[in-house]
């Protein structure tokens, strides 16, 4: 592949990991160690990449307009004018060096090598562990599902615990997961991350708007509210929350419409992509009914939901080259909101994901298919 290899995605989800992965497999394929460079910007942030190539080939000895290197550059996004530098770089080189970079947030990746880096980036979004990910990394057979489901069951919430953070894997305490999230990866993108990239004044109230979206999963945001609410105008709270999005803090859903200009003009609800461990060790059924809901919306990536004006509403639109509706249900099956929504876009086929309950109903010319969410998520040829 020529063009640059970018990995983004949240703290601590293994993107430096990975990279040295690539580094073992190159070396095993005999690829050279001295053709190797790995460097991290993370404590070196003025330092030139330039500079940091000058020297490797000044060590090595290597001509970089003859000799096929690899560059594994982490952390690349806190270096001034990275992008134009990397660029530059690229275009001299290309095609003996491959470069392979990462950076903890699509904020620092995207917006500024849009334009600067057009068709010479290619980016990987590196995703905390899916729950069957999960699984293999604690050696758990899952099939039949109906033999292991006890099990599955414990293994889900611990799963919910740890929010699919490789480091975690095997940590139950609630004080060191609160810690690690709290301090190692939230408060870090926000205080340290986004300061860094935007210096905003009062960077507290962006920790504060990602916490009224974090204690409360799954909620339609006013943008008036909430600026009434922290005391800072609409548009800033717009600023904000795209901040928030670009670093991987929250995922926003459309009101599904089929025209895009509906979309955006609909009210928009938001998730965070780390729930408050507050939350997650919760017993109540309904905090684990929020938790519920907030696994499958991040798990399947949701894009859209559904609500109209007489409150009727559905979790989840998929909207690919069909439309696909999913209602999320912890606990009591209620099919309402699936019936109008397919009743008004003569859609003959719904779903409800379902802690437990697995059945097949047919009304009124439609058919909701109700499949427990350990069922989908661990089968290889997924319904939708």
């Amino acid at each position: 592949m020529p063009q640059i290899v970018a990995f983004t995605g949240l703290r601590r989800v293994g993107k430096t990991t990975l990279m040295r992965k690539i580094v073992e497999d190159y070396i095993k394929n005999n690829f050279g160690n001295k053709k190797i460079l790995y460097f991290s910007f993370d404590e070196y942030k003025e330092e030139k990449i330039v500079s940091v190539i000058k020297e490797y080939e000044d060590i090595s000895g290597f001509d970089l307009r003859k000799e096929k290197v690899l560059f594994l550059l982490d952390e690349i996004q806190k270096v001034k004018d990275w992008e134009n530098q990397i660029k530059i770089l690229y275009d001299t080189y290309k095609p003996n060096i491959k470069f392979i970079i990462s950076g903890s947030e699509t904020l620092f990746i995207r917006r500024k090598s849009k334009e600067t880096l057009a068709g010479r980036i290619f980016e990987f979004k590196i995703e905390p562990l899916t729950f069957k990910e999960f699984l293999k990394f604690k050696n758990q057979e899952y099939r039949p599902i109906g033999i292991y489901m006890k099990t599955l069951r414990k293994l889900f919430n611990d799963y919910i615990h740890i929010q699919g953070f490789p480091e975690l894997i095997d940590v139950q305490d609630y004080e060191l997961i609160n810690k690690y999230i709290k301090e190692g990866i939230i408060e870090k993108i926000i205080f340290r991350d986004i300061q860094e990239s935007e210096k905003i004044n009062d960077i507290a109230v962006v920790h504060s708007l990602l916490n009224i979206i974090i204690n409360k999963p799954g909620q339609i945001i006013e943008i008036t509210d909430i600026s009434n609410q922290l005391g800072i105008s609409r548009q800033t709270i717009s600023i904000y929350l795209k901040y928030l999005e670009d670093a991987f803090l929250i995922k926003k859903l459309y009101n599904f419409s089929k025209s895009r200009r509906k979309v955006e003009r609909k009210l928009k609800k938001y998730y965070p992509s780390i729930i408050s461990p507050d939350l997650a060790f919760r017993n109540d059924n309904l905090s684990k009914s929020k938790i519920f809901e907030w696994f499958v919306v991040i798990q399947i990536n949701a894009e859209f939901f559904w609500k109209d004006s007489y409150k009727n509403e559905v979790d989840v639109i998929i909207f690919n080259k069909a439309i696909i509706p999913v209602e999320i249900k912890y606990g009591k099956i209620e099919t309402n909101g699936l019936e109008k929504f397919m009743e008004k876009f003569h859609i003959e086929k719904g779903y409800i994901m379902s802690y437990e309950d697995e059945e097949i109903i047919n009304k009124n010319n439609i058919i909701i298919k109700v499949i427990p969410a350990f069922k989908y998520f661990l089968d290889d040829e997924k319904a939708f």
